[in-house]
């Protein structure tokens, strides 16, 4: 929703790196490297893929993703947020000890447009971000995060930096154009495995439709002629497809509604690479009906599995739940019970996350930062603690392993 919003050179890898990270080497090497590696590290065999509602790697192992939301590249800024205040790397070392395995970044396609120039940046505490615009720009981003471990999975926030768009395209930007620079980041990435996926277009809403047949709405037939082109050019990719927000005139969050993939599922000429993603918010965001209902908040689950938990607690598809966020994580308040019924719910089930946001500058949820965008607010982190993933190793441990 905008009322949230206050509001990557393809990577070179040392070759062991690179190796552990393709999964190249033998099993006794990765046992090896495993006893070398800190407790918390764990390394996946990428690329990742679906298995029933879990999201599994090359080998078989469940990975969950726990992240974060960190915005700005989808706003006029054309760069992260909060870089007027701090330097980038620290930014992403505090996501990093936080304890994240996951970024996810919100992207505009004016990005990628060549009179885009970022503003917002600091250049006395961010001098090596000095003349580096669009896809540069987002090289750097991308490389921080994931020489630190972490997986990034790029998110289609907006067409234009002007707002959010009910449809994947607009008059300013089509559907050949939003496809062709999904490809091109696709290609871009393709040998950065911690690059793993697409979050194909963000809150479909309005006259979004899923599974109507009509191909100006149907948000279910974009995402598979998207996905499919996405795939063609970059297999590994997973492809995200949020819901919309009414399906037989039952309404929800933006982006929030699957239920019409009950009856209509995304079909991909890879079907191990569909993930479904929602976006679920509190009374802070929107007073729904049902925080008032008398059964609150022992109805929430129940709602939950109707509108998109049951796509991965049925086992037709993995889910990541792509936003959900809060002032409020108090057991006092109504928004602080539905946090923490949320994310008992997420852990309950194995169900992966990126919270919005790291900004506190997202008007009606704020972040993970405090207003200083130095400070964590603790309250909030400690609640995310009680459901994190086990995280990645840096690509200095991987070096120092090898």
């Amino acid at each position: 929703m905008t009322t949230r919003l206050a509001a990557v050179a393809v990577p070179v890898v040392l070759a062991v790196v690179a190796a552990v990270l393709a999964g190249s080497f033998t099993s006794s090497s990765d046992n090896q490297m495993a006893a070398q590696l800190p407790d918390s590290a764990t390394q996946p065999e990428f690329p990742l893929h679906a298995d029933g509602g879990k999201i599994v790697d090359s080998a078989g192992q469940t990975v969950t993703l726990t992240g974060v939301n960190w915005f700005g590249f989808e706003t006029e800024t054309f760069a992260p947020h909060g870089l007027w205040a701090r330097n980038w790397k620290s930014m992403l070392d505090q996501m990093q000890q936080a304890g994240f395995n996951t970024l996810r970044l919100p992207y505009t396609n004016q990005l990628f447009d060549p009179q885009s120039k970022p503003t917002g940046i600091n250049y006395h505490k961010n001098p090596d971000l000095k003349g580096l615009r669009g896809l540069a720009l987002l090289d750097r981003i991308v490389t921080g995060a994931t020489d630190r471990g972490i997986m990034v999975v790029l998110d289609r926030h907006r067409p234009t930096a002007a707002g959010q768009s009910d449809l994947w395209y607009t008059d300013e930007v089509s559907e050949q154009r939003w496809i062709e620079d999904w490809t091109m980041l696709a290609r871009h990435y393709k040998d950065n495995p911690l690059v793993i996926g697409a979050d194909l277009h963000n809150e479909p809403k309005g006259s979004a439709t899923w599974g109507s047949g009509d191909r100006t709405t149907d948000w279910k037939l974009a995402a598979e002629r998207a996905g499919n082109e996405i795939l063609k050019v970059n297999p590994n990719w997973l492809i995200i497809v949020q819901g919309i927000e009414q399906y037989n005139k039952d309404y929800y969050w933006w982006g929030g509604n699957l239920q019409g993939v009950a009856k209509h599922p995304v079909k991909l000429a890879d079907q191990s690479k569909l993930v479904y993603s929602a976006h679920d918010y509190g009374p802070g965001v929107w007073r729904q009906k049902w925080f008032d209902a008398a059964d609150f908040p022992n109805n929430l689950p129940k709602i939950w599995k109707k509108q998109w938990a049951y796509i991965p607690l049925e086992g037709r598809a993995p889910l990541l739940l792509g936003e959900f966020g809060g002032r409020s994580v108090s057991p006092n308040t109504k928004e602080g019970i539905w946090q923490r019924s949320l994310v008992q719910f997420l852990k309950e089930h194995g169900i992966s996350y990126t919270y919005w946001s790291w900004n506190p500058n997202s008007g009606d949820t704020g972040g993970v930062l405090r207003d200083n965008w130095r400070t964590v607010n603790q309250e909030k982190l400690d609640l995310l603690k009680t459901y994190l993933a086990p995280q990645l190793p840096t690509k200095e441990e991987l070096a120092q392993a090898s």
